[in-house]
């Protein structure tokens, strides 16, 4: 395979390198490693309200086939509640999720650790009918997954993100900008800013309960679940204004008047 070529220059990316041409004249200076490091900007998540998580939990009960309506009923409101990735929702086993004990175990986690979430009751009512429902419908499953396709079998993250895209499409929901836009993942968002926010507008200590946070959603530390504060501008604007209460100054920055 024929390495690629610039656009209508005919020479290849690394011909026309500055590390090329400094082996060639070396009059063409080299900027230093690590000078200009490289950075990666990472998108605004995208928050749902109340009434757009209300409309795609409709959109999805109006899916053609009973078994597909309500897995992605199922799957929507468990994210919407615990904040799980999908992937964790889409590992999880019948032995995971305890409908007596109210609780779900996440074993399959990015950061290789298990973490067990409490359930509110409605929401255990709300997956032991649908655990019924699943069961009836699908006797005999391809495999030990709660939450399963119409095959029977584990949902595919690909094909689950496809059939969220249709929901979104279906409730109204547009994207807000090219780099974000509703995704399943977007619910994770949605929980995390939404404690953040009821924290702040509580007058809570925020930095002491952020290490809850952190170990609920299976973040590494609590420095990657800041990241939500800068994220979100109505998050971002409770939190300065809780540093200038605490400091004494306005969010701008000017001394309070006496």
């Amino acid at each position: 395979m024929s390495p690629p070529t610039g656009t209508g220059t005919g020479c290849t990316r690394s011909a026309c390198s500055p590390g090329y041409l400094h082996t060639l004249d070396h009059r063409h200076e080299l900027i230093p490693q690590g000078l200009l490091p490289g950075q990666y900007t990472r998108a605004a998540p995208y928050i749902f309200t109340s009434g757009e998580v209300i409309a795609l939990m409709r959109a999805a009960g109006r899916l053609g086939r009973r078994l597909p309506a309500a897995t992605y009923q199922a799957l929507i409101g468990m994210l919407a509640v615990t904040g799980m990735r999908p992937g964790e929702a889409y590992a999880l086993d019948r032995g995971d999720v305890d409908l007596h004990g109210g609780t779900v175990t996440i074993t399959s986690s990015k950061n290789y650790t298990c973490r067990e979430l409490p359930l509110h009751a409605s929401t255990v009512a709300a997956l032991a009918g649908y655990a019924r429902l699943r069961d009836q419908l699908c006797p005999q499953p391809a495999g030990p997954s709660f939450l399963v396709s119409v095959r029977g079998t584990r949902l595919d993250s690909r094909a689950a993100g496809g059939v969220f895209a249709g929901l979104a499409r279906a409730a109204g929901l547009r994207a807000r900008s090219p780099r974000t836009r509703p995704v399943l993942r977007s619910f994770r968002h949605t929980f995390a800013v939404n404690a953040l926010t009821g924290w702040y507008q509580a007058g809570a200590d925020v930095d002491a309960r952020m290490p809850v946070l952190s170990s609920w959603l299976g973040h590494a530390g609590p420095r990657s679940t800041y990241w939500y504060i800068s994220a979100d501008a109505g998050l971002l604007a409770l939190a300065a204004g809780r540093m200038a209460s605490v400091r004494g100054q306005h969010p701008a920055g000017w001394p309070a008047e006496p």
